[in-house]
């Protein structure tokens, strides 16, 4: 089963509601063949989102989208999977919905600063099947 948790639903720009963020996690997992763990997405103001840019990217500024692994596809040893968290600051994204495929795609071990285009193109198709 896959747990789904919202945070900061406030900051959530007009038009985006709780329900299209879950089903945008829900296409990239099941695009991925993931169908348990628990993942976080939690929408934070830019003073938040530049003090965790900070501290784990030593970049002390703003930024749009930050994804926090835990368990990856590898799963955890025996109880559910904690996928991890994904953390997006509204404020500095262009396209909310692309920042939540984006994160999640980081969270099952995609990296497009090491692969060959392969996660951003995977991404772009996400997008175009969410109808985004």
């Amino acid at each position: 089963m896959l747990e789904i948790e919202i945070v900061g639903v406030g900051l959530l720009p007009d038009g985006l509601r709780a329900g299209e963020v879950r089903r945008l996690c829900e296409l990239v997992l099941r695009d991925a063949r993931v169908d348990s763990g628990h993942l976080a997405v939690e929408f934070v103001p830019a003073r938040r989102i530049a003090q965790l840019n900070g501290e784990h990217r030593a970049r002390h500024v703003p930024t749009d989208v930050l994804s926090f692994p835990i368990d990856g596809l590898a799963g955890g040893g025996g109880g559910p999977r904690e996928l991890g968290d994904v953390v997006i600051c509204p404020e500095h994204t262009r396209d909310v919905r692309e920042a939540v495929i984006h994160g999640v795609l980081h969270l099952i071990g995609m990296d497009h600063e090491t692969d060959d285009g392969e996660m951003l193109a995977l991404q772009a198709r996400l997008m175009a099947q969410a109808g985004t």
